[in-house]
């Protein structure tokens, strides 16, 4: 079950672009309160700032309860907290920089929002101690081949250490609404930004921003019209399941492995979201990519804060790149 209420994730998370997109998997009216999250367009910067990044974290001195000896300061750390909750969103050294939201993730976002770019997606995660701005294209991207998928500039950063300030090319899949590798032969264009005195950021302007966007289309349209002309026949896809999911050693294992195979199996056969590319290598992809962003065992966090942070920290590139791998593996042994 989700960390994240569904009356979290419709309040804290923002989706624009819906008459594109669809709505989101969790969307549910009856939990939006006053207001929708949902927005045919893009998502206004104004309404980001006021209904997500309103507030922002302040520094405070570590204090120790140490027996006898009361309370005592811990020397060289400092808490951050949220300026209109109080709630201590992390613990570091002196020198940890804050990176506010409305400072990194909103008015850096707001200089590049031009030449046809715009907000498609803004969010809380971890009780908002995790935060992202997506920067997209108004239209859809639909290849030959029938896939249909948003390229973005994702931006995000987060206030308790999980993620450094980070702005990424990466692919919205819209018939599944995963994220994929930008390319699946190289992981995605990364700015990373330290939390530290020492991190800078040069802001982009909107015509390079475009530009980077406009370049994953490229690359990810090439790719899938690529992969759609891998055959991969019945005989490969049962050899693939099984180098992609090797039997355990143990029982439990064994189960596990077998459970994954068939929900896989399931997916290449019946699944609109990977049927029609069956028995393709971009079918392949699809059906690994998608178990793992809906079905895949979950501990230490809900499933969207494990999709999003496997987006940021390049775990969703290496499985893609680790798919591909692996399928090329099995056609050329057969």
């Amino acid at each position: 079950m989700s960390n994240e209420t569904l009356d979290w994730l419709n309040t804290n998370i923002l989706i624009g672009h819906t008459d594109k997109r669809g709505k989101a998997w969790h969307y549910r009216a009856s939990a939006q309160g006053a207001e929708p999250n949902h927005y045919p367009g893009p998502v206004p910067v104004a309404d980001v700032q006021r209904r997500l990044f309103h507030w922002r974290v302040e520094s405070g001195p570590v204090m120790v309860h140490a027996g006898r000896h009361g309370l005592v300061r811990a020397e060289n750390r400092q808490a951050i907290y949220a300026d209109d909750t109080g709630d201590v969103l992390g613990v570091f050294a002196e020198g940890y920089a804050i990176h506010q939201y409305q400072d990194w993730l909103l008015d850096k976002v707001a200089t590049i929002l031009d030449d046809g770019l715009s907000i498609g997606s803004a969010g809380l995660l971890r009780n908002r101690a995790q935060a992202w701005v997506s920067v997209e294209i108004p239209d859809n991207v639909t290849t030959p081949e029938g896939v249909e998928f948003r390229p973005n500039l994702l931006a995000c950063t987060s206030h308790d250490g999980s993620l450094a300030t980070t702005y990424k090319r990466v692919v919205t899949n819209v018939v599944c609404d995963n994220t994929m590798s930008a390319g699946l032969n190289e992981s995605g264009q990364v700015i990373k930004v330290k939390h530290s005195r020492y991190g800078k950021f040069t802001v982009l302007d909107a015509r390079q921003a475009l530009d980077m966007v406009m370049a994953v289309a490229d690359d990810f349209a090439a790719e899938v019209r690529q992969l759609c002309q891998v055959q991969v026949s019945d005989t490969a896809w049962r050899q693939f399941l099984l180098a992609h999911v090797p039997p355990g050693n143990t029982t439990r294992s064994q189960t596990r492995a077998s459970n994954e195979r068939a929900e896989l199996n399931r997916l290449w056969d019946y699944d609109e979201r990977v049927a029609p590319w069956r028995n393709t290598g971009w079918g392949v992809v699809q059906a690994v990519n998608t178990y793992a962003h809906h079905y895949g065992t979950v501990r230490g966090a809900s499933r969207p804060e494990r999709n999003f942070c496997r987006a940021v920290t390049g775990t969703t590139d290496a499985l893609d790149l680790s798919t591909t791998s692996t399928l090329d593996k099995v056609l050329a042994a057969a």
